[in-house]
């Protein structure tokens, strides 16, 4: 098994989606036009801050931010961050921000016509636990326009950024909802080239994370390195 210099497996050719994606229009404006330099990290980079519940307190029910119940499909995501040989990653900060059940962020620059809720703000935190375990409640994303082409719509989703030991190790990705007609017509769904690849940004259902008659459950996993890495936006 072929392994890098640290000793990591290397990420596999089109399994994560490129800078220049050419249907995904805002990438010719964003993406890098020169090749990548490879910095020294220094201390500053390598530690700190410090991560942790105590300075960063879990926010791990979105629908009841503000003592009121957000409006919509309430739902339960569960799954572990592991590494590439399954092992778990403990203490992994997961910050989580989406749009409301009607597809409209709470942002002022989201200008889409859908109704805000007072009662959702769509942003919310956990830790993974020492086997690297997450889990939070919220409520279903709705769809929305987003311009990128004629009658384009983001298929339901939720953003997800995760911290290791410090800012400088930040990953970000998507998680999408299976059965979703919009996925084959995403382009940044698509931009992962390799199909599972990009198929394990699509959460299962849970029935062991559902609760009876008061949510549905979903599964999503983070895997941070080797053959089956999530595709991330920053790799």
């Amino acid at each position: 098994m072929t392994v890098d210099a640290a000793g990591f497996r290397p990420l596999q050719p089109r399994t994560q989606p490129p800078n220049d994606s050419p249907e995904y229009g805002s990438t010719r404006l964003r993406h890098p036009a020169r090749p990548a330099l490879r910095i020294p990290q220094s201390v500053t980079e390598t530690t700190g801050p410090v991560l942790s519940p105590k300075h960063f307190p879990p926010m791990p029910d979105l629908t009841m931010l503000t003592g009121q119940a957000a409006m919509g499909e309430r739902i339960i995501v569960r799954g572990r961050v592991v590494d590439e040989d399954n092992r778990p990653v403990p203490s992994t900060i997961i910050e989580i921000w989406q749009a409301n059940a009607a597809g409209r962020y709470d942002h002022p620059g989201d200008t889409h016509d859908a109704p805000l809720d007072p009662n959702f703000h769509g942003e919310g935190r956990v830790f993974s636990d020492e086997d690297g375990w997450y889990q939070f409640t919220t409520i279903k994303p709705g769809a929305y326009p987003w311009g990128n082409h004629h009658n384009a719509w983001r298929p339901n989703h939720i953003h997800y950024s995760l911290f290791g030991t410090g800012f400088a190790q930040r990953l970000i990705t998507q998680m999408y909802f299976p059965g979703d007609p919009l996925l084959p017509l995403d382009p940044i769904f698509l931009a992962t080239p390799d199909a599972a690849a990009r198929n394990r940004l699509i959460a299962s259902f849970d029935i062991e994370a559902t609760q009876p008659a008061w949510a549905l459950g979903y599964r999503f996993d983070f895997v941070l390195r080797g053959r089956n890495a999530t595709p991330m936006e920053n790799t």
